[in-house]
């Protein structure tokens, strides 16, 4: 796995946005101005979204992850190789509707219409 597979498989998701918020090479992936996933400048990895913080401590406990520094808890870094490629685009997909069910119903048909 790799920067660039993260990279495509953001970008083909529904109204998904790249930007670099704090320069110097992140890859924040945004939906609705709401960061779904991140790569940071140490390459190491991405970090996404989980349901709860039980989920996420549940994830580092069996190995597919780790905590993602400066996120809050509810988020964990999959790095480069600790899962199948399936079960990274499960995480990427997972993260994503996390975060676009919690933006406003108007804004989710904003974004599913310019999909459309």
């Amino acid at each position: 796995m790799t920067r660039d597979l993260v990279n495509e498989i953001c970008k083909a998701l529904p109204g998904a946005e790249w930007s670099d918020p704090w320069g110097g090479g992140h890859d924040a992936w945004k939906v609705g101005d709401k960061m779904f996933a991140c790569i940071g400048i140490t390459n190491d990895g991405v970090s996404v979204k989980t349901p709860s913080i039980e989920d996420a401590q549940l994830i580092i406990d069996m190995g597919g992850g780790v905590k993602a520094p400066y996120f809050h808890r509810s988020w964990v870094r999959v790095d480069w190789g600790a899962v199948p490629e399936d079960e990274l685009r499960q995480r990427v997909q997972t993260s994503y509707e996390i975060v676009f069910s919690g933006l406003t119903k108007k804004r989710q048909r904003e974004i599913s219409e310019a999909a459309s």
